[in-house]
């Protein structure tokens, strides 16, 4: 499995690799901080939710930032950003200077990637969400 290194400091265009990695340290800082965000509001929801003594059902809110805390994560780890997949562009340089990716095939790459990281967030989200509204209270 390729994977995309982060022991480089230039910041051109090169290292983008299709399916593989399509961002640079910037966005990479950007997408765990995300993930650290989205984890933090999954908490504050988890606890809200317990303190109002919220029925199991509704406990099941926490997949939606889960997710979203996962997704950031995975991305950073990855340094792949799915949401730049699908618009079809990469970033290796400073925030908000992404170039296109013009080529059809990496584009394909591209996509499969990002939605293989979408469905694992969504699906670790669920997962939690349901492990939270199941815990016997």
């Amino acid at each position: 499995m390729l994977r995309c290194t982060m022991q480089y400091i230039d910041t051109n265009d090169s290292s983008y690799q299709p399916g593989v990695c399509n961002i640079g340290p910037a966005e990479v800082r950007r997408r765990r901080q995300i993930g650290y965000v989205a984890l933090a509001g999954a908490i504050a929801l988890g606890a809200f939710l317990l303190a109002v003594d919220a029925p199991a059902w509704t406990r099941l809110a926490v997949a939606i930032p889960v997710a979203g805390a996962l997704e950031g994560f995975i991305q950073a780890r990855e340094r792949f950003c799915a949401g730049f997949a699908m618009a079809g562009v990469q970033n290796f340089g400073e925030l908000g200077t992404q170039t296109a990716i013009e080529d059809d095939e990496a584009l394909a790459a591209d996509r499969r990637k990002a939605m293989r990281i979408h469905a694992t967030a969504i699906a670790g989200g669920l997962v939690a969400g349901v492990a939270f509204a199941l815990l016997p209270l």
